[in-house]
């Protein structure tokens, strides 16, 4: 005995509707990503690497071991742009450094005082440890720039 598909093609609908809808979802979320480009001023010298490190938490800020992405570029005196690309719309705040010798870690003299080229979104006046609050910044979907200016 010959058993035969019977599915029709009405029944089908539900499977290829889900599979659109998914494929149309995906397309938005696309489409409503962000990209951060940074500005870097006053790069020192060609040392090293520049460290940008993106974070959406408070209680994560300033561990680049739990930022949400970390972009590392060779250093090159004077002025840099980076992109951090496919972020979703969202409260930030990014931290970069001058990793002059390369061991990936922001130097500190006495645990708390940066022996290295350092800046923060919005370019805050700091005493004491940077808040997460101070560097905070909206980005919007498309296309998004701020600048930071390097202190040595």
């Amino acid at each position: 005995m010959k058993i035969r598909n019977t599915t029709t093609a009405p029944s089908r609908w539900p499977i290829g509707a889900f599979l659109l809808a998914c494929l149309l979802g995906t397309g938005s979320v696309i489409a409503d990503s962000g990209k951060l480009l940074v500005e870097l001023e006053n790069v020192r010298d060609d040392s090293g690497q520049i460290r940008a490190s993106i974070y959406s938490d408070p209680e994560s800020f300033r561990k680049e071991e739990k930022a949400l992405k970390v972009v590392s570029l060779p250093a090159r005196a004077g002025n840099i742009t980076l992109s951090l690309d496919g972020l979703a719309p969202g409260r930030y705040a990014v931290m970069v450094y001058h990793d002059a010798n390369n061991d990936q870690k922001l130097n500190l003299r006495f645990g708390m005082f940066p022996t290295e080229g350092y800046g923060l979104s919005n370019n805050p006046v700091v005493m004491g440890p940077p808040k997460f609050s101070e560097s905070a910044f909206d980005l919007k979907p498309g296309e998004n720039r701020i600048t930071i200016k390097i202190a040595y």
